[in-house]
């Protein structure tokens, strides 16, 4: 049986009393939580899509990749507010903590977003309803099938396409090697012709 690193792991002794740890938490049922004031975030785009949807402003400490960019779209929003993972202080997350709760424009502008994102023609379980009675009506749509599907299994697992580049690499390769050798051929030719002269 392996244990998680959390598991192993003791809550530190200076960790507050209102504070609890735990090894795996359904995020999204956090932030769906009506007591949830604020989300410390590193950016990643599922989680900003659940803050926005529930209306949770941000603290975001981005870290890599898309994070930087996702971050800085809500903070122009004046719905997150973004700090450097490498210089960022304790006091300065307490202090940006602070301000997305207890400053009004940030929970204002978030909701904003919120009521963007969930205003919809039609409401998500009708349409998956739709569609799944779509299909029962006309026999599977198969219609609608992706075409790998009629795809044989050297063609939908990409071995024609892997295969032409390994070609094309092997030549660009035969030909570098072939270079180098002809390259190296002449100089030891030109030296030894240096020496006899």
């Amino acid at each position: 049986m392996s244990v998680s690193p959390c598991a192993v792991l003791k809550p530190p002794k200076t960790l507050a009393t209102n504070t609890k740890i735990s090894d795996w938490i359904p995020q999204n049922d956090l932030l769906g939580h009506p007591q949830t004031k604020a989300f410390v975030t590193h950016g990643g785009t599922n989680g900003l899509y659940e803050a926005v949807y529930h209306a949770v402003p941000l603290v975001g400490v981005p870290l890599f990749a898309d994070q930087p960019d996702n971050l800085a779209r809500l903070s122009r929003r004046g719905a997150a507010i973004v700090l450097n993972f490498n210089r960022m202080t304790s006091e300065e997350l307490v202090e940006a903590l602070h301000k997305v709760i207890y400053l009004p424009s940030y929970k204002s502008s978030i909701q904003h977003l919120s009521a963007l994102q969930r205003d919809q023609p039609v409401a998500p379980l009708d349409t998956a309803v739709f569609w799944v009675e779509f299909v029962m009506r006309h026999g599977g749509a198969k219609h609608l099938r992706l075409a790998s599907h009629n795809l044989n299994w050297f063609q939908y697992h990409s071995m024609d396409t892997g295969a032409a580049l390994l070609v094309a690499m092997t030549i660009v390769l035969a030909f570098l090697w072939w270079g180098i050798h002809r390259f190296l051929w002449r100089c030891c030719r030109w030296r030894t012709r240096e020496k006899t002269d």
